[in-house]
């Protein structure tokens, strides 16, 4: 799927949460988005899910405006924070209401799901605990594995490697390695983690004060490069 924004502003008020002149992805991209806490990532993803609308500017999805064309939400996954899952609902029950929104059955659901076993085995989940009842982490695995096993044309991640533990990341990183090599999904991953997020998208936009501030695809360098420009950040705001 490929995603355009063009001339976007959102505001609050009168701050302007983003300002974004001219971006675009083209299908088949995993693409990093960073940046410090208020430097409008969420803001992004949200505008690009259409839970916010932006104050100037169009956003199209294969062409076609995404507030007017919804063709688009029928092939994207996504996850950005606990309030996607239906909490009063167990594991089972929610992953089969998620299939069922892409019109799986119950045993395509299920076919599905068999290959993140090593993620979040759901032959061994409690199958009476209600989702409110998960830790912060188990709660992220389950809203994760909504956005990917039914195999969207597009995935959208926020923060996808917070409150995992080490093995669940490694785990997760592959996952989505390989749904961008076997089924070539076009990917948005916004993480702090940069190591994480250097390893699995092969772009990397840098979002500061509302700005995209740098957009190039990852090398050697970008790792160390992204180190040195948070760092040189983290040091102006202490003095």
């Amino acid at each position: 799927m490929r995603v355009e924004f063009n001339q976007i502003e959102k505001r609050y008020g009168q701050k302007i949460a983003l300002s974004v002149p001219a971006w675009s992805m083209e299908s088949g991209e995993i693409l990093g988005l960073v940046g410090s806490n208020g430097a409008g990532k969420t803001t992004f993803l949200r505008l690009l899910l259409d839970l916010l609308r932006p104050e100037k500017g169009t956003i199209r999805i294969d062409g076609h405006p995404l507030e007017t064309d919804s063709s688009w939400r029928a092939k994207t996954g996504s996850f950005l924070d606990r309030s996607f899952l239906i909490e009063y609902l167990t594991i089972p029950e929610y992953l089969e209401f998620v299939g069922a929104a892409f019109g799986l059955s119950k045993k395509e659901t299920y076919i599905r799901l068999e290959r993140f076993e090593s993620f979040l085995p759901i032959s061994r989940v409690d199958t009476k605990r209600l989702l409110r009842d998960l830790s912060t982490g188990n709660a992220k695995k389950v809203g994760i594995l909504a956005a990917l096993f039914p195999s969207p044309d597009f995935v959208i991640l926020d923060e996808p490697f917070a409150n995992l533990d080490p093995p669940s990341q490694i785990r997760l990183k592959d996952l989505l390695i390989r749904a961008a090599n076997e089924e070539k999904t076009t990917m948005i991953v916004s993480s702090h983690d940069l190591g994480h997020v250097t390893e699995v998208c092969g772009r990397i936009t840098l979002i500061d004060n509302g700005k995209i501030i740098r957009d190039t695809e990852t090398s050697k360098e970008t790792l160390a490069e992204l180190n040195s420009f948070f760092s040189s950040e983290q040091t102006s705001s202490a003095t």
